[in-house]
Order: structure tokens, then sequence, then C-alpha cells
């Protein structure tokens, strides 16, 4: 995982310097600090100058701007008023953190309060910002807490920094869609025009150009699978033929700078050039850090992308089948599943397809190893909204899993199982998911807030 970058942005007020321009030196040791902290936790701080006045916060959100940051962290040395800030801050793009600390840990009874006040005033500085921000329903997170002597900076800035690019890469995703959503399928699909006002994201048609694999690369990806998976069973000319489509594929995600993508089963046939469905290439995708979603459903695909930008050990995923008896539910899909993810060495296989007119594909199978996970669903819901909703819980693997010949998982979630399906559809959660292993809940919560998403655990 790249290293986040993070624009920081130090607010002060022109008075003091009018009136106290000895105190700027200790404003700008501040500042400073708070800029190595943030370097500490693994970031790359884009530090504009200590900010007064419109003209310079303009300049710092132009830098911002061309340096591409992940997020914004305002830091108040001092109650700076916010419509100096305001305006470029609600207008942006860019997901925005608050950090609410000071300098000095203690402002107890026994303080020398005239000396400490001028720098560990920023709180109301902070207030007035905050509601601003809420007038001009822009999202935020805030983080408080003393710098050192609490968790803000290791938990609450980290978590929220995450949560931020998160935002960020959903915001300005580009998502392949090759054919088009699968029909009379209702619960994820929201127009293409609505996805481009609400987030900003592309969507991509595919359109054929060619994009065939020299025999080279071909035998070296047959190699590479070889050594991957088990390949006993599969049929070698089918193996090829779903190579020859998965770099087809491939090829186009980097050609079109895609940062995920889905398509729908149906609409792959060869009057559009695929002899057989990428099914294999979908998954190979997923274990490197594309978003995927099946049955043209974008949307998902987007979710899975950002979440991947935090939590590799992420793929795609559906309730398949209720198992009431241990209060778990069967997780599966097609022919495609993060095979990073999957134990024992995936089973690569042959599978009869009756759906279009291309020839059989190959397919990964493998079972979803146990560890703690997350299940993650973005459902729009009434009045054009979105919900998050998170569903934490365990995938439990047998004990001694077998090569399989279809993707198979066990979630047992917290609740019961029937009360978790009931409130799961009370909810509006929709039938495509992501599987999140080992996320933090408080970076899911984050990252709707930022989204201005309603957000719900189950």
């Amino acid at each position: 995982m790249t290293k986040p970058t993070i624009g920081f942005l130090p607010l002060y007020i022109e008075l003091y310097d009018k009136v106290v321009p000895q105190r700027k030196p200790q404003m700008q040791e501040n500042a400073d600090r708070i800029a190595r902290e943030m370097e500490r936790i693994g970031c790359n701080v884009v530090q504009a100058p200590i900010c007064r006045l419109k003209a310079e916060v303009q300049q710092a959100m132009d830098l911002f701007q061309s340096s591409k940051v992940e997020a914004i962290v305002t830091l108040h040395l001092a109650y700076s008023p916010s419509l100096e800030s305001a305006e470029f801050l609600a207008s942006s793009n860019i997901p925005l953190i608050l950090l609410d600390t000071t300098p000095d840990y203690d402002f107890n009874f026994g303080a020398d309060t005239s000396k400490k006040i001028m720098g560990n005033h920023g709180i109301h500085g902070v207030q007035d910002l905050a509601n601003l921000m809420v007038r001009n329903e822009k999202p935020f997170v805030i983080v408080a807490g003393h710098w050192q002597h609490s968790n803000v900076i290791d938990e609450k800035l980290k978590q929220a920094i995450e949560a931020a690019r998160m935002a960020s890469k959903f915001r300005n995703a580009r998502v392949g869609l090759v054919g088009k959503s699968f029909p009379s399928m209702g619960d994820f699909q929201v127009p293409f025009q609505k996805l481009s006002d609400d987030f900003g994201m592309e969507v991509v048609s595919f359109v054929d150009e060619g994009l065939e694999p020299s025999k080279a690369d071909v035998d070296a990806e047959i190699a590479s699978d070889k050594a991957r998976f088990i390949t006993d069973e599969v049929d070698p000319e089918i193996h090829k033929t779903s190579v020859i489509a998965g770099f087809k594929l491939r090829k186009w995600i980097a050609d079109k700078n895609l940062d995920a993508f889905s398509f729908c089963f149906l609409d792959v046939n060869r009057k559009d050039g695929w002899d057989t469905v990428p099914f294999l290439e979908a998954s190979k995708a997923m274990a490197r850090g594309t978003g995927y979603a099946g049955e043209g459903d974008v949307l998902t695909a987007n979710l899975v992308a950002a979440l991947m930008e935090i939590y590799p050990s992420t793929t795609f995923t559906e309730m398949f089948c209720p198992d009431w008896q241990n209060d778990q539910v069967f997780l599966s899909h097609m022919g495609e599943s993060n095979i990073d993810l999957m134990i024992p060495k995936p089973n690569l296989l042959s599978r009869p397809y009756i759906y279009s007119d291309t020839g059989a594909p190959a397919v990964a199978y493998g079972v979803m190893r146990s560890g703690n996970a997350i299940l993650v669903n973005l459902a729009p819901i009434q009045r054009g909204n979105y919900r998050l909703i998170a569903c934490p819980g365990q995938v439990n693997a047998p004990p001694n899993p077998e090569p399989v010949s279809c993707m198979k998982g066990w979630f047992k979630p917290k609740k019961s199982l029937p009360a978790f399906l009931e409130a799961y559809s009370e909810l509006a959660g929709t039938h495509h998911s992501a599987m999140v292993y080992n996320a933090n809940i408080n970076v899911l919560k984050n990252f709707a807030k930022l989204m201005k998403w309603d957000f719900a655990e189950l």
C-alpha cells in the first residue's frame, strides 16, 4: 500500500501578527511538529505556509490540488475566523479532516494560564469552522485529543486518513463496464449520470480494439497459472482461451486507467469478440487490487476498489444460501473471487457454459479462508441517498478443506442468522457486497461520513 499524500493546512489569524508578532515562530513550531507526527504515521505531507487570510488559503488549496492530495488536515494554531477558509474548504472535493489539538497537555488549576492561552485556544476556531462546514453541507471528520498524550494521532487521525483515502478513491474512480447491467436486477442499479453527479465517478464502456496478446505472453501466463493453481483437471485449450480473454480485459483496464470494472456474463459473446467469459481474469484482477463486481454492478465494483485502497484482503461476493443450522450464510458467485483469499491452492477447472454463445471458461475455485471480516454493502436508498451497511462477523472455512468445484465461503454474523437477514433487508441491503478481512469499523464509519452516506452496523 502506497503512502497517503496529505495536504496540511495550519490556520492562524492576521490580528495576532499585528499585535503579538513575536508569537509567530512558536506557531510555526507547533505546525511543524504536527507535520512531523503525520510523517511518523506514514504520510507524505504537503505542508502549506501558515494561512491567515482568504488569499493565503486559496494558494494553499491550489497547492493541494496540484499535488493531488487525498485529504486535507487542518490545524487551528489559534482562533482563525472561519470565513477566511470556509468557502474554499466547503467547495473542494478533497476529503476534510479537522485535527483539534494543542501544544500543552495540561490547563488545570495550577497552570500559568496567562502564558498558555495564546498557544492553546484554537478549539473555538475549530468550532467556528465545523459549524460553517455543517451549514454548507461539507462532510468532514473531526479528531480531538492531545497530540502526544492520547490516541489522536496514532489511531483517530490515522483512521480518518484511511477513510479519506477510500473516499478520494471512490470519488475519482474510473469504472469499466463490459456489456450492460443485468436486466431486471434493480437493487444496485443507479443511472450513470447520477453516479457522476453524486460522486464524480466515470463509467467507461468496453470497445473491442483488438487487444490480443502475443504467444509468448500467453505461454508465460499459462506457466504462471500452473504454479498458482491446481491445473490437473482443466482442459488445456479452454485454459488457453480463458487466458487470451483475460489478457484482452487486462490490457483494456490498463489502457483506460481503470480503478474497477464489471461485466454482465449475458453480454459476453462472440459477436463482440469474446471467445469465453473472463471469470478467471476477474479473480486475478481483484488479487492485484482492481475493484470488481458482477452483473454490470459498477457501484459495488467501485466500492470494492475503494475498500482495497486500505484493505487488500477484500473480495466481491454474494450471500447465496442460508445455513440455518449453524447460524451462518453460504457465500459464493458464478466464478469470481479474490484468489489471494482462497484455501487450499485454488482449483482451476473447465466449466460448462450455457448463458451465451461463448465457449466454456476456465474458473479458479477455492474456499474463502477463515478470519475476522466485515461484510460491507453499499445500498441505494430512498430520496436518492445511499447507505453503507457494515456487518462484522467471522468467515469460517472447513477444518480440512479439499480442492473444490465451486466458489465456497461461510460467514457467521454477530446476530443470529434470522435476525441478521431481517435487519439487513430492512436496511435495504443489496445482493452484491464486499467481504473485507481485518477491517476497522471506525474507518468504515468515517468513510460513510465523508461520502455523506447513512451508516448502519449489524
